[in-house]
């Protein structure tokens, strides 16, 4: 009984793997993308994501103007029995505009079936915060949440820790989103 469930389980996380790489839509693979246009493509994804945030909450536009730095991730979900995703993002320094390039990755227990494509975006209150996040990466623990700044979605009105984060889909901006098992690292090749 316990060997039919690991391969169940291993089954299932190898699929959720798989099909976080297929892409969704007509428009040109990741995959055939060279390095500058992948790092334009992050780009021009992260400054419509942040844009959106700083539209839609009325806290984040202040957060942002006192915020040392900001960084973006676009991020594929797959759920099928165990869910798992990844995807790409920049960090940017807003003093000297340098960025660095990240990714992402999430694996999580749970039943479901189905994907989710959403944005994530991080605002960093000061430079230990920022330095930190870039140069050794996070995981988001097991009580991160994503807090929309719009009235009445749990408002997010100061930074926790020295963060704020904010989850867009196509939904809109969500509130209380969570993003717990998510991990973010440098990405080598892009950098």
């Amino acid at each position: 009984m316990k060997k039919t469930i690991r391969i169940a389980l291993t089954v299932s996380a190898v699929v959720c793997l798989v099909l976080s790489t297929i892409p969704l839509s007509a428009e040109e693979s990741w995959e055939s993308l060279n390095q500058e246009s992948k790092r334009a493509k992050i780009n021009a994804e992260a400054k419509a994501s942040l844009d959106e945030v700083l539209a839609k909450s009325k806290n984040a536009g202040s957060l942002h103007a006192k915020a040392y730095g900001w960084a973006v991730f676009d991020n594929l979900k797959i759920a099928f029995g165990w869910s798992g995703g990844g995807g790409n993002g920049v960090a940017v320094n807003k003093g000297s505009g340098a960025r660095t390039y990240m990714k992402m990755g999430t694996v999580g227990v749970g039943f479901g079936l189905g994907a989710q494509k959403y944005q994530v975006v991080f605002l960093f209150q000061d430079e230990k915060t920022f330095r930190n996040f870039v140069d050794n990466g996070w995981q988001a623990d097991a009580t991160a949440q994503a807090a929309a700044g719009t009235a009445g979605a749990g408002a997010q009105t100061g930074f926790v820790n020295g963060i704020a984060i904010y989850q867009l889909s196509d939904a809109g901006l969500m509130a209380s989103a969570d993003i717990a098992g998510t991990k973010y690292w440098k990405n080598k090749k892009l950098n």
